[in-house]
């Protein structure tokens, strides 16, 4: 009697095991919504962080120095995962990474030693982050690839010892000509989702679009979301683990006299960088800045034709446009840059109406 006893509770764990695997499996099923959130600017407002709208947030807020990771404010970096962590009682499922090596818009860290104890130091003091504040994975720039493989066996180490699992991503450039620096093929083998800076596209002397998605047709050479993540399939990188950006500001450019459309007009400089929410509500349609549509390129701009002054964004429709973009490619989903940007939420609840 015992023995059958025995034997009917192994097998209903046994069963119960192969529903928890089957649930684990499904919670990772379908386009993922990954929110960027910046501590650099203190205390977050947890109160506006929708945690159910998300399905990773990415906190960026380490930095580097003498080829070690540490947080840029420990005292309110702490504070701050503390707060995300316990968004976790409103989404079970929701992932909490910490970002490494990235910085807001412009900002970039210097490159660390590619001495062998340079790496160890950096691998080393990434892994313990993850470990002192019991995070769910790390998000590494695509400059430190080369550190990807020993991350990736710190963390199978640490997954054996703990018995969960440990997600590594990276946050890679999206110009095409970038993508050939890196051995993407090898190192993606080791990263659970590429997430492809799809923004900042906008150079030269002509105003353009900084985070469309096709190819426009006013201006050339032209680059493009659908440039970049075709680019990172070609290269080997299976495209289930690529996700594209959806950026939450908007850069304002002045035009040189004589300007005409405003779209691929000459530049005389770029004046500001401002927020979503803040273009959405004080300038679009108003203040004589008028938005327009680009059908070649599926992105909008505004264009103040009294001033001459060119903005180039994101916003609700192409929010969609590359959702929809995402489904219809089974990319592995969207990454937005940044949530702090996005304060309103307009943006990620275009993205959620399309992807959920």
């Amino acid at each position: 009697m015992k023995k059958i006893f025995f034997i009917s509770i192994t097998l209903l764990l046994a069963v119960l095991a192969s529903c928890t695997g089957k649930k684990n499996e499904e919670e990772t099923k379908g386009p993922v919504i990954i929110a960027y959130l910046t501590g650099h600017n203190g205390a977050i407002d947890i109160t506006r962080i929708a945690a159910n709208k998300v399905t990773f947030i990415n906190y960026v807020s380490a930095k580097i120095e003498a080829d070690k990771a540490t947080l840029a404010n420990k005292a309110v970096d702490s504070e701050n995962i503390k707060a995300l962590t316990g968004l976790k009682e409103q989404n079970p499922n929701l992932k909490i990474l910490i970002s490494i090596g990235n910085s807001p818009l412009e900002q970039k860290e210097p490159a660390i030693a590619l001495t062998a104890e340079g790496q160890q130091t950096f691998v080393k003091s990434t892994v313990e982050i993850l470990k002192r504040y019991d995070l769910d994975g790390i998000d590494i720039d695509g400059q430190y690839s080369s550190t990807y493989a020993a991350i990736r066996a710190e963390l199978d180490a640490l997954e054996k010892e703990a018995d969960r699992k440990y997600l590594l991503t990276a946050s890679v450039e999206g110009r095409e000509e970038l993508i050939a620096n890196t051995d993407i093929a090898k190192a993606q083998e080791y990263l659970n989702y590429v997430n492809v800076r799809t923004y900042d596209f906008q150079s030269g002397d002509k105003a353009a679009h900084h985070t469309n998605l096709s190819p426009a047709d006013k201006y050339s050479p032209s680059e493009s979301v659908s440039k970049s993540i075709q680019a990172y399939i070609e290269a080997g990188v299976p495209a289930g683990k690529l996700t594209l950006s959806v950026a939450s500001y908007g850069r304002f450019y002045e035009l040189k006299k004589g300007w005409d459309k405003g779209l691929g007009d000459a530049l005389a400089k770029q004046l500001e960088v401002k927020d979503y929410s803040t273009i959405k509500d004080s300038l679009v349609n108003k203040l004589e800045y008028y938005r327009y549509w680009d059908d070649a390129a599926q992105a909008p701009y505004l264009f103040n034709f009294y001033k001459g002054i060119f903005v180039t964004y994101d916003d609700e429709e192409s929010a969609k446009a590359k959702s929809l973009y995402a489904l219809t490619n089974e990319l592995g989903g969207i990454a937005l840059w940044d949530y702090n940007s996005d304060s309103k939420g307009f943006l990620l609840n275009a993205i959620n109406q399309t992807l959920k």
